[in-house]
């Protein structure tokens, strides 16, 4: 692999070093402070200059992410709040949104809340985030010439006379490399057929996202949610500096994946176009086979200063739209579905031109 500039066989490495965490590794914490407290994380790095964390107890999101010292993600005034202190009912699900590099949205909500939700817990963006997950797994090792770090886990959201919705995760990291691999399976262990809605909460913050910041996306159509965005659709892919009294603009793509059915997108700053400044840009990539939908929301208000970036399966008007027009997806008993999203960084306008090129090329854009 190449680190530091040179290339090193697994022998010449290891022998100039003792234990591997040296270079990269995972490291389980429990968060211990103010209403965090109790929570199972992770703590991730690699010699690539990538450092994650991943909560065990918020469902495996990933709540902070950085990149040579350079925030990816957007966190929000809440921080890190454990599970225990979840309020699922109507938009409370917004006081223990920490934003984030991936906050899930699900598994039987997404979006507007249910009129029921106080029964059955489909408040905003549903439950997922706040479910901790079970079966965890660390892998650390070598797999023939690359270092691989794994973290998996399943949640499960469950109830008597309701759905049974496994969501096995797997986060797969590489020694020598600044990626972040998410793949999850989402399994019907229940005997009915069931409603699922899904959607991955990527936020991206400043530095990324900055006064000049351009959103790069391989976008067939745009179509506003309402009549506020509707103002700014000439302008979704345009970011501002923090504005003060903004209110959220969102915006539904249709996206063109490219010939590998991968979806590729990206929050550049303007110094990746060659402006003052250090270059600086977050990618996000999915899988559009099974995320055939995306939610842009463009939020730069002060400190609500966020691009969210959201692949997803559903819209985000709440399961009782789709089940009112007839659009909400159904798992049937026993089946599966596999979902995957990609996060990596760039930080040189070299970088940065390549893949406008790449996303530009993409056929039928």
């Amino acid at each position: 692999m190449e680190l530091y500039g040179k290339k090193w066989s697994v022998v010449e490495l290891r022998r100039r070093v003792g234990s591997m965490d040296q270079v990269a590794g995972i490291k389980p914490v429990q968060l211990d402070d103010g209403n965090e407290r109790p929570a199972r994380a992770f703590l991730l790095h690699t010699a690539a200059g990538l450092e994650a964390v991943i909560i065990a107890d918020r469902g495996l999101d990933i709540a902070a992410a950085r990149y040579r010292g350079r925030p990816m993600g957007w966190r929000s005034v809440t921080g890190d709040v454990a599970p225990q202190y979840f309020e699922p009912e109507g938009f409370r699900w917004l006081r223990g949104y920490f934003g984030g590099l991936l906050t899930t949205c699900g598994l039987s909500n997404v979006g507007l809340p249910a009129s029921d939700s106080a029964l059955s817990g489909k408040g905003l963006h549903g439950r997922v985030s706040n479910t901790p997950a079970r079966n965890l797994c660390v892998r650390q090792g070598w797999e023939n010439r690359d270092y691989v770090l794994r973290i998996e886990g399943e949640t499960r959201e469950a109830s008597v006379f309701g759905e049974n919705l496994v969501l096995r995760r797997r986060i797969t990291a590489w020694a020598d490399r600044a990626d972040l691999l998410v793949e999850d399976t989402l399994v019907n262990e229940g005997f009915r057929e069931t409603p699922y809605m899904l959607l991955y909460h990527c936020n991206i913050g400043w530095p990324a996202l900055d006064e000049g910041s351009r959103l790069v996306a391989p976008s067939r159509k745009v179509v506003p949610r309402d009549a506020e965005a509707e103002k700014g659709l000439d302008a979704w892919h345009a970011m501002t500096g923090p504005r003060r009294g903004w209110k959220e603009q969102v915006f539904f793509h249709d996206m063109a994946p490219d010939r590998a059915g991968w979806v590729t997108t990206a929050l550049l700053n303007a110094a990746c176009s060659g402006g003052p400044g250090d270059p600086f840009g977050v990618v996000v990539r999915y899988r559009a086979d099974t995320l055939p939908r995306f939610t842009q929301w463009k939020m730069t208000g002060e400190q609500e200063y966020v691009c969210g970036l959201e692949p997803c399966t559903c819209g985000v008007g709440g399961i009782e739209a789709e089940l009112r027009e007839g659009t909400a997806k159904r798992l049937r008993p026993g089946a599966s579905l596999r979902f995957t999203v990609a996060f990596s960084a760039v930080d040189s306008v070299e970088a940065a031109r390549a893949l406008e090129t790449r996303i530009r090329a993409v056929p039928g854009r």
